[in-house]
């Protein structure tokens, strides 16, 4: 499983949270059940319980708060993530982090000190990406008229709002995206030519699937989307 994980390697060091019932640890013998913590063991590919791996007085944060997370692993001179087996994504993923109990109690200590701070800086922060985004729609607006010119102003704002609109998982809000590809204005502009435009949704109610009512009405996207590319 996780074997590959040494105990010599602090930068990897890490524990896992057993997913099966019949764990035993290889030092004392007692069980590892599942949702407990193991401590894998490179040299024999063995398991350690957290007593014998020496996590035993050391305190568990769930992932959540980053500060809190950031200041605790700086003041525990020993550190472990903790991570567990996500059979949906086929892979491990950090649940949080194993710390000194000393070293936590630092560390929520100092993020009280300067909370009102970092609640400043988080407001700030917000504003400027909220101002971010705004430019970013004007831009993606206007790159959409430069590749479709014929396209009404207040369509092309529309279609940028709404392709961009945060945490839609929409085209706008993709890595490329932000380049402001030509594939993804194109993307973004026949979708809203689907929608807008065409009888695309009410072929879906009707029981369509998707793939033929999509190419039912490409014709007609085709169309739309040539007029709006023409100049002049």
């Amino acid at each position: 499983m996780a074997s590959s994980i040494s105990p010599e390697d602090p930068e990897d060091l890490a524990v896992f949270i057993s997913t099966k019932d019949d764990n035993t640890c290889q030092k004392c013998a007692c069980p590892i059940e599942r949702g407990d913590l193991m401590f894998p063991v490179k040299k024999s590919e063995g398991l350690l319980c957290m007593a014998c791996a020496g996590f035993g007085a050391h305190e568990y944060l769930v992932s959540g708060n980053v500060a809190l997370t950031r200041r605790a692993t700086q003041f525990s001179t020993r550190s472990a993530k903790v991570l567990k087996w996500s059979r949906a994504r086929k892979r491990f993923e950090r649940q949080g982090t194993l710390v000194e109990a000393a070293a936590l109690q630092q560390a929520e200590a100092a993020c009280q000190a300067d909370a009102q701070k970092r609640e400043e800086q988080r407001e700030k922060a917000a504003v400027r990406r909220a101002a971010q985004d705004v430019i970013y729609i004007r831009k993606f607006s206007e790159r959409i008229l430069e590749l479709y010119p014929r396209c009404p102003t207040e369509v092309a704002a529309q279609i940028a709002a709404h392709a961009c609109e945060k945490y839609s998982g929409r085209v706008g809000r993709a890595a490329f995206a932000k380049e402001l590809e030509e594939n993804a204005i194109v993307l973004a502009v026949r979708a809203h030519i689907r929608h807008a435009y065409t009888s695309y949704d009410d072929l879906l109610l009707r029981g369509l699937d998707r793939h033929s009512a999509r190419q039912s009405i490409e014709d007609h996207i085709y169309r739309i989307e040539t007029s709006w590319r023409k100049t002049g």
